[in-house]
């Protein structure tokens, strides 16, 4: 009997098309998501910020049993965001960074806001797939901190990574137009030593962009207007304007009229920066913005609009799409130019 050809599908070095890996890591995705918000609340990336620990120097640490704390490791070290050498467990550069309270952005509130308040959602989210429709939002009791901590932290991440791939230097006068965080303008504005910036919303989105903006040492190059997006005065033209994380919170004509404004507000030439989770028409859908569009949904019924979609707006209202950017761990920013 010949041997089988290196190229048949039963070939023991040959990758099955239909293996079935895929499938359980994502069903099981939710017990490394558990495990990753219990070593954060119970301070695992903490207590190895002071150095590299066996099962039971961490549980000491920790104050957790030995078998937790080695369970914990184990799994994310598997995951990557531990390393293990010789039976210790140490933080990956992620982990060192981001969720040990020594980096300069601590994601550990954006944690507690998906366990304590998104998770919660999620497992009723049969029933929103069959209603389209929302999970009732409970934010009573401390939730509503929670909440907003949380989103605000996810949105500082946001702000970080656009910074990161964005060149924002050669602009003078910037406009954050309708955004739910001052962090976008803050770090805009530390970018561009030499510009100003003016940050419009309403209510008390206004007042938390104020305190942002302050605290990261910009406050005396910005102007934070309390005014509705909507129907507020347009201000002066700017040579860049920002649109983050505004279009999922509106219906289609909202959208339409926010970005026809925000056209009024840029002066020939100037750059949009429109910053959200898109869908789109690629053979493989990037996976952060359609389980974003599932998180939407089922926290509070807001949208994430397809791609093609949201770029018909912007030719509409007089801007032109020039690219669009994917951020790490974040959205999706499309840059548009005015016409």
């Amino acid at each position: 009997m010949p041997l089988p050809s290196h190229d048949s599908p039963d070939s023991p070095g040959s990758p099955d098309p239909a293996d079935p890996a895929a499938i359980v890591d994502i069903a099981t995705g939710y017990m490394a998501a558990k495990q990753l918000f219990a070593a954060s609340e119970a301070g695992i990336f903490a207590a190895l910020s002071r150095g590299p620990a066996t099962a039971a120097e961490l549980a000491r640490r920790a104050g957790l049993p030995e078998r937790t704390a080695r369970i914990l490791a184990d799994t994310l070290s598997g995951l990557g965001l531990l390393t293990r050498a010789d039976g210790a467990y140490a933080n990956a550069p992620a982990a060192a960074r981001y969720l040990a309270g020594d980096g300069d952005l601590d994601l550990r509130p954006f944690l507690t806001f998906l366990d304590r308040i998104s998770y919660g959602h999620w497992l009723g989210f049969a029933e929103t797939t069959r209603t389209a429709g929302p999970a009732p939002l409970d934010l009573a009791d401390g939730r509503m901190d929670t909440f907003l901590t949380g989103v605000m932290t996810y949105n500082a991440l946001h702000a970080r990574m656009l910074a990161t791939h964005f060149d924002f230097s050669p602009y003078a006068r910037i406009l954050d137009f309708g955004g739910l965080s001052g962090a976008f303008l803050s770090e805009a504005l530390r970018a561009a030593p030499s510009a100003r910036g003016t940050f419009l919303s309403g209510g008390d989105l206004a007042g938390h962009a104020r305190k942002t903006l302050s605290d990261a040492g910009v406050g005396d190059r910005a102007d934070v207007v309390e005014a509705d997006p909507l129907t507020g005065d347009v201000p002066e033209p700017h040579d860049l304007v920002l649109l983050e994380h505004v279009v999922h919170r509106f219906g289609v004509d909202v959208n339409r009229e926010i970005v026809r404004r925000a056209r009024r507000a840029a002066e020939p030439g100037a750059t949009l920066l429109l910053l959200d989770f898109f869908l789109d028409d690629a053979p493989e859908q990037r996976v952060i913005d359609a389980l974003h569009a599932g998180e939407y949904l089922v926290i509070d019924g807001t949208v994430v609009y397809p791609e093609a979609e949201v770029r018909a707006w912007l030719r509409e209202a007089g801007w032109e799409p020039v690219e669009t950017r994917a951020l790490p761990g974040s959205p999706r920013v499309i840059v548009a130019e005015a016409r």
